[in-house]
């Protein structure tokens, strides 16, 4: 397996990887398209990775760099990073957010997400940024939920899920590795986007060097 930035070459083979990841119930209209992946590669093409594998783009990490003011707002989705075309990019911001990562479902439990993690945390230490950021999907917490209904507002629950996953004593399929890789959990941030398995809500985390 080859850990590389992205060429114009992989794009297809990003596109592909997306439907493999993120099926229903994720909402289609936000996997990337072609005319993304490009724009990406156009403003910021040295924090676009992907993992290869016998010519099969297996994995794939996207980021852009978001200013100290932005970070510190926590935002949702859309205001933070500018949407799919990641207007919000700051090539003189301080920290590395990370809008997206993927790794097929036949290729998992390998190591392909910490290596791509170890490519961005490289690049953190290169670029001389304060921290590494993102806000990573929760998507087991509905089920968590329905078995912990006494609680009953979604703020309450969403924070007793993330200390729970914290603590090691509840599991997400998203959350925990990241916690794996060395990022800290900060806080929720509730409306982050469509996303009914997470209640539309993100765990932001972030790393340090």
């Amino acid at each position: 397996m080859e850990i590389r930035r992205l060429q114009r070459a992989d794009v297809e083979g990003v596109v592909a990887l997306q439907r493999a990841c993120f099926p229903p119930p994720f909402p289609e209209e936000l996997l990337w398209k072609r005319e993304h992946i490009e724009r990406h590669l156009d403003i910021f093409p040295e924090g676009q990775f992907v993992a290869v594998l016998e010519d099969q783009v297996i994995g794939s990490a996207t980021a852009l760099i978001i200013s100290e003011e932005n970070y510190k707002a926590h935002h949702d989705w859309q205001t933070t990073v500018g949407g799919h075309f990641l207007e919000c990019h700051d090539p003189n911001g301080t920290t590395l957010y990370g809008v997206d990562i993927s790794v097929h479902p036949d290729y998992r439990g390998i190591g392909v997400g910490r290596q791509l993690y170890e490519a961005r945390l490289h690049l953190v230490r290169e670029r001389q940024l304060r921290r590494y950021a993102t806000a990573c999907r929760i998507p087991d917490f509905s089920t968590w939920w329905d078995m912990h209904h006494r609680i009953e507002e979604v703020t309450d629950a969403l924070n007793a899920y993330c200390r729970e996953v914290v603590a090691g004593t509840a599991n997400d399929r998203t959350l925990t590795p990241l916690l794996r890789y060395g990022l800290k959990f900060v806080s929720v941030i509730e409306n982050h986007m469509e996303d009914e398995e997470s209640a539309n809500a993100a765990a932001l985390l972030e790393w340090k060097p």
